[in-house]
């Protein structure tokens, strides 16, 4: 990628349940653009997309809802129960997430966007165009109560889940900024008013 976005670029992300959507909320509340990988991964193969496509040309039409749709429920049974096919459509997702996203910065105006990717560390060396890296980070303990709170599960689904992940550890090496959300949301609101006026100061000064 030899273009650079004329924008600051941070890369929001977090474990899961940590808190990643609800500090996404209170920058969008402040004017500042937030791309999202998970809406990215569900523009990339809606119908008619080159996404969808290779998507049933690796797994065969019957992926395909009535509507003609990527039947989601019965895709993530398949990749969960098959590491291959979870190779397979990660291959055909993950490099049109990283080029939607990286096109939505390219064409941003304002002074700096945030880009909300939940597996930045597991997928770092496709993101080292961006400028700095946020995180919100909780205690594993903290993030498996909200699990298990917030899906219904029990905490060994919640804490096989969480193992599915890059652990805290290697997401706090890649963090420029770190959010500490441990505790009532409100707390949120200061932390990211302070991030916000330090990321203003660092778009305004010059590369």
């Amino acid at each position: 990628m030899n273009e650079r976005p004329q924008a600051l670029v941070i890369a929001l992300t977090g474990g899961v349940a940590a808190g990643k959507t609800a500090v996404a909320r209170r920058f969008t509340a402040l004017g500042v653009p937030v791309h999202d990988a998970d809406v990215a991964a569900r523009e990339v193969i809606e119908p008619g997309t080159p996404g969808l496509a290779a998507v049933v040309a690796a797994f065969g039409a019957d992926v395909l809802d009535g509507s003609g749709r990527l039947d989601r429920r019965s895709m993530r049974e398949r990749v969960f129960a098959d590491p291959e096919a979870r190779k397979t459509l990660e291959a055909i997702i993950h490099p049109r997430v990283r080029q939607w996203l990286f096109e939505r910065a390219l064409t941003e105006h304002a002074p700096y966007c945030l880009l909300a990717i939940p597996l930045l560390a597991e997928n770092i060396d496709h993101y080292r165009w961006v400028n700095r890296v946020l995180l919100v980070d909780a205690p594993e303990s903290v993030q498996v109560k909200r699990l298990m709170a917030r899906d219904g599960i029990g905490e060994t689904l919640a804490r096989r889940m969480l193992a599915q992940q890059a652990s805290r550890a290697e997401r706090l090496a890649l963090a420029d900024d770190v959010i500490e959300n441990s505790g009532d949301e409100s707390a949120l609101d200061r932390a990211v008013d302070k991030l916000h006026q330090r990321y203003l100061a660092l778009a305004d000064k010059p590369a």
